[in-house]
């Protein structure tokens, strides 16, 4: 390559004998560029403008297994918010509790035995709605029934003698009652709606002298997904009985509930699982030894009563935990809940405020009348106490000793929950006015239960201040709460209106701004 002192600024040129390729012609040069400028103009005019006709339902590259978001086509100068994200996820509904469930969404499975079967299925008969509830009692035999008993069917169990049962103490029958899971759920799985939805959502398990509060189990059911992993129920009341079992079992008695997907894993698996378990004493804990094998852990409720008690179920039920009452267990073992009646006379009579309003049913509530200095705690639908003198909320709200433990020789620390004393002076002996009737006012849309004094014998006081003797009874108004359990648990607040020689008149409701259980001064 040679260059000219002249041109040595220019490009250079060929000389011959070089091994330069030829230089382009010019008009080459320029067809390059013209066709270079030309491509550029274009590309920024199609980036600066819109598709044309496009379709805001059909993607922006229609050859494309991709489909951007279009972005919006505006003059604005306000900031726009980003297209939305694009997720791989699957999009699902919400969860369980945003669809409405319904006593229809949920079936039974009730251990019966045919040897009780006449005494236990009054219990039954208490809760059970033929028209708006399914399930099955299973029994250990045949038993007579009749067309006309307002109950649900009843199924003899499978034969089990093929599973081995080593437990000294128990009986081989909790292998039968383990399995009513399986079979219940062999027995109605597959039934679907007319919309093509899994009709059954949950399964429910009971033993024959176990009496539901159905609205409540409703309730407390609609707090989780039914499409998830769900084992759900309550604990013994007596620690003793959760230690020698476990303190992760539902107990069966007290009732639990199982997801429909749970149930359904667990059919397929448990015969073998409870193979694996001979030396265990009963049903419950076979249930609770395949659910570990699942990985599932019990979801604590604390409205399922197992009550391994005996005695007077009051300072549990007049101190009841701030949660839906949703089961009764062991009616046989204990007293009547209220007094001079029989078991069933006395939960016939429990249903009356039950049907009036569910959610609030034994729900406890405490105030004081200041003039008097008296305690005033409401169990309502069931029972009223008043109290010489001023206990603090922190001390009523524990139950108070009208029972015995499961086993007899324990005391009073072998519960697995505070308890105090019926009374540690004598003239804090409760005065307790029992629920007799009720009744809904439309005119003002308000509960009206009365509640009239048990008439026992008091030991005598010497303090200087009225007698809660004089009270005859105690009538409390109350507004049925239907979303009670949608809010934040809490207490309702309760209100001295009028305190007469003979009879009390009290107002439960939710508490106001800034509102307290405490002494007005």
């Amino acid at each position: 390559m040679k260059f000219s002192h002249k041109d040595s600024d220019k490009v250079p040129i060929m000389v011959p004998g070089s091994n330069t390729r030829p230089a382009m012609p010019k008009f080459m040069a320029y067809l390059i560029l013209f066709v270079s400028a030309t491509y550029v103009v274009y590309t920024l005019k199609l980036l600066s403008s819109p598709p044309h006709n496009c379709d805001d339902n059909q993607p922006l590259f229609r050859n494309s297994r991709l489909s951007l978001p279009q972005q919006p086509n505006t003059t604005s100068l306000d900031p726009q918010p980003p297209p939305p994200r694009t997720t791989l996820l699957r999009q699902t509904t919400p969860p369980g509790r945003s669809r409405q469930l319904g006593l229809e969404h949920i079936v039974f499975g009730i251990a019966g035995s045919a040897k009780l079967w006449d005494q236990r299925k009054s219990y039954i008969k208490l809760w059970w709605r033929p028209k708006e509830m399914r399930g099955v009692v299973w029994v250990d035999s045949r038993v007579k029934t009749r067309p006309e008993e307002d109950l649900p069917a009843v199924n003899v169990s499978e034969d089990t003698t093929r599973f081995a049962y080593s437990n000294r103490q128990g009986h081989r029958s909790a292998i039968r009652i383990s399995r009513i899971v399986s079979e219940t759920f062999r027995t109605v799985a597959g039934r679907r709606s007319s919309s093509g939805e899994e009709e059954i959502r949950w399964f429910v398990m009971g033993d024959d002298d176990t009496v539901f509060v159905t609205d409540n189990l409703v309730r407390v059911l609609s707090k989780y997904d039914y499409r998830e992993y769900y084992y759900v129920g309550g604990l013994s009341e007596s620690h003793m009985q959760n230690i020698y079992f476990s303190y992760s079992m539902a107990f069966g008695g007290g009732g639990f509930a199982i997801s429909y997907p749970l149930a359904k894993a667990v059919e397929r698996m448990q015969d073998k699982c409870i193979q694996r378990y001979p030396g265990l004493f009963a049903s419950d804990d076979r249930m609770q030894a395949c659910m570990a094998e699942l990985g599932v852990p019990l979801t604590r409720e604390l409205g399922f009563h197992q009550y391994d008690v005996y005695g007077n179920l009051f300072g549990l039920l007049a101190a009841h935990p701030v949660a839906p009452l949703v089961s009764l267990h062991h009616l046989d073992v204990v007293e009547p809940i209220f007094p001079n009646v029989t078991q069933v006379e006395a939960l016939q009579r429990l249903q009356i405020p039950m049907k009036l309003d569910s959610a609030g049913l034994i729900q406890q509530s405490i105030c004081y009348d200041s003039e008097k200095k008296w305690t005033v705690s409401v169990s309502w639908g069931f029972a009223v106490q008043v109290i010489r003198g001023v206990l603090s909320p922190r001390e009523i709200e524990m139950p108070s000793r009208t029972f015995l433990n499961w086993y007899k020789r324990a005391d009073y620390m072998a519960y697995a929950f505070n308890t105090r004393p019926v009374a540690r002076n004598p003239c804090q002996k409760p005065f307790v006015f029992y629920m007799s009737k009720a009744r809904l006012d439309s005119s003002t849309n308000q509960t009206v239960s009365i509640y009239d004094r048990h008439r026992v014998p008091h030991p005598s006081c010497r303090w200087k201040m009225p007698d809660p003797a004089d009270l005859d009874r105690v009538v409390v108004y109350k507004k049925p709460d239907p979303h009670l359990w949608d809010r934040s648990p809490r207490r309702n607040c309760c209100r001295i209106l009028n305190s007469k020689r003979r009879s009390m008149v009290v107002d439960v409701g939710v508490c106001r701004e800034g509102e307290i259980s405490e002494v007005r001064t």
